[in-house]
């Protein structure tokens, strides 16, 4: 079998999805109490960085997505596909969990 060798330069979202660069977790809270690994959440907040072609509408044209790369979202917190290329976390997910973007 072939090994393949991906970052993130070689994935291509299809249709209406998205490749989200995860945010890392929060260390500590608002009150200054470091967070052991077990109690940390998974991140909602991400970099776009890549982005499909969109979806086909029913007349065959393809409706382009919303977001573009660069832009920051927030997303649903058990969205996606979670990918680890090398040391850095990416989640792949449709254009319909992006819940907004952030500023």
């Amino acid at each position: 079998m072939a090994t393949v060798s991906l970052n993130v330069s070689t994935v291509k979202p299809l249709g209406d999805r998205v490749f989200v660069k995860v945010r890392e977790a929060e260390e500590k809270t608002a009150g200054g109490i470091f967070l052991p690994d077990t109690a940390k959440e998974k991140p909602q907040i991400g970099e776009v960085v890549a982005v499909g072609p969109g979806k086909h509408n029913d007349d065959g044209s393809r409706q382009t997505l919303e977001v573009k790369i660069g832009d920051k979202v927030l997303y649903s917190k058990y969205a996606g596909t979670d990918i680890k290329l090398g040391s850095e976390e990416y989640v792949l997910l449709s254009e319909k969990d992006i819940l907004a973007t952030v500023g």
